[in-house]
């Protein structure tokens, strides 16, 4: 009888053991977990959000976008805009005059929906007005349309707090969005490889790993419209970085280390110097901004060795008036190095 209690107590335990080992291995390949604040997830965030920013003639604002058809009026003129086709009617009712105030009013009520997909009726300016005040400060960085995901996408959730590992099955863009928006700090996930997404070609092309996924999303800015940041419509990447000053928004390299360089200003002059100043010490240093294999470069050296991390020739991946976002890709499976300048 012992011996049958001992041998039940050891089966038990070796299926608690066996179930301890499954969790723990659902995320095995921790260079492949996403954190909420990873640049992978803010590309996926892009890609399936709602597309706010393509009105933009109409409301000024990637926060949200007017659901068509809506009436507005520009310079006394009533415009039924039924199709983002006739966005380019008040355009050309904006550009018609140099003499007028080019504002465009809405003929209420109209409804707006939000990134989230969310939509919500406005009656009047007033509340449009309120609306605009809580949207807070736009990065530039709009939605990408040039990509579409294809459905289902199979993710594991791991939280750092508890242990516990949850597997999900993603089925649209909007539940994608809204999980990735509800992130915890404290929360990873690891997408179930192969995935595939299809190009603005039409072409299918199947993802392996987050490396890949990275690089053919952001290809699909490339591809997008004239308009978008990375085009270059918001100008020469020289001439806005030695414009103003900057500091380190996001500096990752294997963990994130924005925190180290909190403090620093950096300044960058067309002659193709920079400096650095903590606490009133100066950090002089050199900088070059070049086409090397059709990518995009940006090469930072400084003095010393407090920087030597940000030392490296960046592939600028895209930028705005006032942020700029770079990466550098180790050899020899190292992984990726992130670091983005956003203005004073």
């Amino acid at each position: 009888m012992k011996l049958k209690h001992f041998l039940n107590l050891s089966l038990i335990g070796l299926l608690l053991m066996s179930c301890q080992s499954e969790e723990n291995e659902v995320i095995q390949d921790t260079s492949q977990n996403l954190a909420k604040s990873s640049p992978l997830t803010n590309l996926i965030s892009r890609v399936s959000q709602n597309p706010t920013s393509t009105d933009n003639v109409l409301d000024n604002s990637s926060c949200f976008s007017v659901v068509l058809p809506a009436t507005v009026i520009v310079n006394g003129q009533n415009i039924v805009v039924s199709n983002q086709a006739d966005y380019q009617t008040v355009q050309d009712a904006i550009d018609a005059f140099s003499n007028d105030d080019d504002i465009v009013n809405f003929v209420y009520p109209i409804t707006v929906q939000f990134q989230n997909f969310t939509t919500l009726v406005v009656q009047n300016s007033d509340v449009l007005d309120d609306i605009m005040d809580d949207c807070g400060e736009d990065d530039g960085f709009d939605e990408i349309e040039c990509i579409n995901f294809n459905f289902p996408i199979v993710v594991n959730i791991y939280n750092a707090n508890n242990q516990l590992a949850e597997t999900i099955s993603i089925t649209n863009n909007v539940q994608l969005y809204n999980f990735l928006e509800s992130l915890e700090d404290n929360e990873y996930i690891a997408i179930q490889y192969p995935i595939s997404v299809t190009n603005s070609n039409n072409q299918t092309i199947v993802i392996s790993n987050n490396d890949q996924f990275e690089d053919v999303i952001e290809d699909a800015i490339d591809d997008c419209d004239d308009d978008s940041p990375s085009s270059g419509s918001n100008g020469n990447l020289a001439a806005i970085l030695s414009s103003g000053s900057w500091y380190v928004s996001y500096f990752y390299d294997d963990t994130d280390q924005t925190a180290a360089y909190s403090g620093y200003v950096f300044t960058f002059t067309a002659n193709g110097t920079t400096q650095a100043i903590l606490n009133g010490n100066i950090l002089n240093g050199s900088w070059s901004n070049y086409i090397e294999s059709g990518e995009e470069k940006l090469d930072l050296n400084y003095e010393g060795l407090a920087l030597d991390e940000l030392e490296d020739d960046w592939e600028v991946v895209e930028f705005t008036s006032t942020q700029i976002r770079l990466k550098d890709v180790s050899g020899g499976n190292e992984g990726t190095d992130y670091l983005y300048f956003t203005k004073n």
